[in-house]
């Protein structure tokens, strides 16, 4: 029995059902469970199956599952899963962290780090104080309005973080954040870097500018829309967006991996008329996503532009294909 059970720890178990997921959660419960949503189209998928495998071997005290995402939707639905590969991390029956695409390493770090029950062996991760302080000038450098919080602004992980977003949502300020549950060097670091203990932390063009409750006093006395930098309006946005390149794709997922079934048949398409295009990842940017469908009138998923007019989605362009006309199109010439 000992002998099997060590034998399943290692293995990537499949789950083809809710029931079965939800047995698996209850059953592995006081162990990580590690759950990877993936595709049978998706060459990236493949791979990543295989980095699993490895990972369930380093790493016999965690479980690793795999469940095709468009085969079990319920669950898909309700952790938001919209592509693949999604990663899911779980302890206690509860969702603890989260991973979109194929990124094999941050996969390992998260892995690690969460088998490790959240403690940090010195080894192999104390790096020299010049390189962490240089690593942080970077991060708070790395937009002109920087947030580091609990969780994303998409999902955050305490109520102070998710009041700064909806301050910054609020009035419309541009900015990019960096969840310092990721990683606990930069969660300890910055609070000696900034002389500030708590989260979350603003910064603008690399300065701190304070935590809630200094943002909640800006906002006040009006200051707040002088400091940080405000986002364009969407339809301007969108405009410069779809007229980023002669011929722009809006895909999930980019050229080199499609996240879903359709993006990667208009990619194929295009790729074989030999045309230069650029492509936008809607999974990175949820304003653009659902802006955009009511910017072009059209509900879905990829969309296909030249010089700014929207020309369709996978169905008209596989039409003009057939007809002939899609060369033409993308020359500009019709």
């Amino acid at each position: 029995m000992a002998a099997g059970a060590a034998e399943a720890a290692v293995a990537v178990v499949e789950v083809g059902s809710a029931g079965q997921f939800e047995e698996l959660l209850r059953l592995r419960a006081k162990s990580l469970l590690v759950v990877h949503f993936w595709a049978p189209w998706a060459p990236q998928c493949a791979q990543m199956n295989g980095v699993m495998a490895e990972l369930a071997k380093e790493h016999p005290q965690a479980s690793f599952v795999k469940l095709e995402a468009e085969a079990v939707p319920e669950v898909s639905e309700k952790y938001e899963i919209s592509s693949v590969p999604t990663f899911l991390f779980f302890k206690n029956s509860q969702k603890i962290d989260r991973l979109d695409g194929a990124h094999a390493p941050e996969l390992t770090k998260k892995v690690q780090r969460h088998a490790s029950s959240g403690s940090f062996s010195p080894s192999g991760r104390e790096h020299p104080k010049e390189d962490l302080s240089l690593r942080l000038k970077k991060l708070t450098h790395a937009a002109p309005c920087m947030l580091f919080m609990k969780g994303t602004p998409q999902e955050p992980r305490c109520g102070f973080s998710k009041q700064m977003v909806e301050i910054l949502n609020k009035h419309n300020i541009q900015f990019s954040s960096f969840d310092i549950f990721s990683d606990e060097e930069v969660r300890q670091g910055l609070k000696t870097y900034s002389n500030w203990p708590t989260y979350p932390q603003l910064y603008v063009s690399g300065e701190l500018i304070g935590g809630l409750d200094i943002i909640k006093e800006l906002e006040a006395s009006k200051e707040l829309d002088t400091i940080c930098p405000k986002a364009p309006k969407l339809e301007e946005r969108l405009k410069v967006l779809t007229n980023k390149a002669s011929v722009m794709l809006f895909m999930k997922g980019n050229k080199q991996e499609a996240k879903c079934g359709f993006s990667r048949q208009i990619l194929e398409i295009l790729n074989s008329t030999g045309i230069e295009y650029e492509t936008f990842d809607i999974l990175e940017d949820e304003e653009v996503r659902q802006g955009l469908k009511a910017y072009s009138n059209w509900p879905t998923y990829p969309q296909l532009y030249v010089k700014g007019e929207l020309v369709g989605g996978l169905d008209i362009v596989k039409e003009l294909k057939e007809n002939g006309e899609l060369l033409p199109i993308l020359k500009g010439e019709n």
